[in-house]
Order: C-alpha cells, then sequence, then structure tokens
C-alpha cells in the first residue's frame, strides 16, 4: 500500500485486509458519529479529519497494526494513548477491531473537540500554540 494515492477514505479502506478494514470502518464510524462536523479527507495519504483548518484525529495502516492518532492527544485526560512525536500527538494502536474501545474513542474524541494545539499554522508561526 506504500505509495498508493487514494482519492477517498472509502478508497482507503478497500485495499486493507479485512481485519484492517473492520478497524478503519469502525474508527470511522465512531469519529463520523461524534465529531459530525469535522471535515474529513485523505491527507499525507491517510484518512484525517480537520475542525476549523487543524488536524484532530486520524488513522493509518503501519505494518502491524492500524495506529489512531490524535494530535492533540498528549494534552487529554482520558488515559490509554501513548505518546507520539515530538510536539503533542498521542496515538492508539489495534490489530483487531475487537480491542476497539468505543466508550474509549468517544471520549477521546469529545476531547479533541475541546483540547487544540494549533497544527494548522505551526509552520508559519515556527511554534506550537494552545488554541482551546
Amino acid at each position: 500500500m506504500k505509495g498508493i494515492r487514494h482519492e477517498t477514505i472509502a478508497g482507503y479502506h478497500a485495499v486493507q485486509t479485512d481485519e484492517d478494514r473492520a478497524i478503519c470502518e469502525q474508527l470511522r464510524g465512531v469519529i463520523d458519529r461524534v465529531l459530525p462536523e469535522a471535515e474529513s479527507k485523505i491527507w499525507h495519504a491517510h484518512p484525517v479529519w480537520f475542525l476549523a483548518g487543524n488536524p484532530i484525529v486520524g488513522y493509518s495502516k503501519l505494518k502491524h497494526c492500524v495506529r489512531l492518532l490524535f494530535w492533540s492527544g498528549q494534552s487529554f485526560e482520558t488515559p490509554g494513548l501513548a505518546p507520539e512525536g515530538t510536539f503533542k500527538a498521542a496515538e492508539a494502536r489495534f490489530t483487531r477491531a475487537g480491542e476497539v474501545d468505543e466508550g474509549l474513542l468517544m471520549q477521546w474524541l469529545e476531547e479533541a473537540r475541546t483540547i487544540q494545539w494549533d497544527y494548522k499554522n505551526l509552520i508559519k508561526k515556527r511554534k506550537l500554540e494552545r488554541l482551546i
């Protein structure tokens, strides 16, 4: 799948294995339900949801799992996410759809709406600032 350009989230799902597609579809269903105001699109080759142009949540297929990423997740109070990268992102990884705790996912998504760092302007401002 590396190097394949996906035009839509459905196209991204279509090339996944059955188990990975089940994880992706479960994640998408909950994200769309909890964040109906978010814009979703393929961004940097992966499904990502944005609020006011700021990336909030997305997922990607890694070698052995599907990674769910929250750009501001290190600032969340709800436990269960692991820090990722040098900014404020945090992740959860899944190998089976049964591992996705939808209640926990909904809590993270609610926090994603109210806790945001300004990734949209990171390059322009040369620093990461808290929005909400």
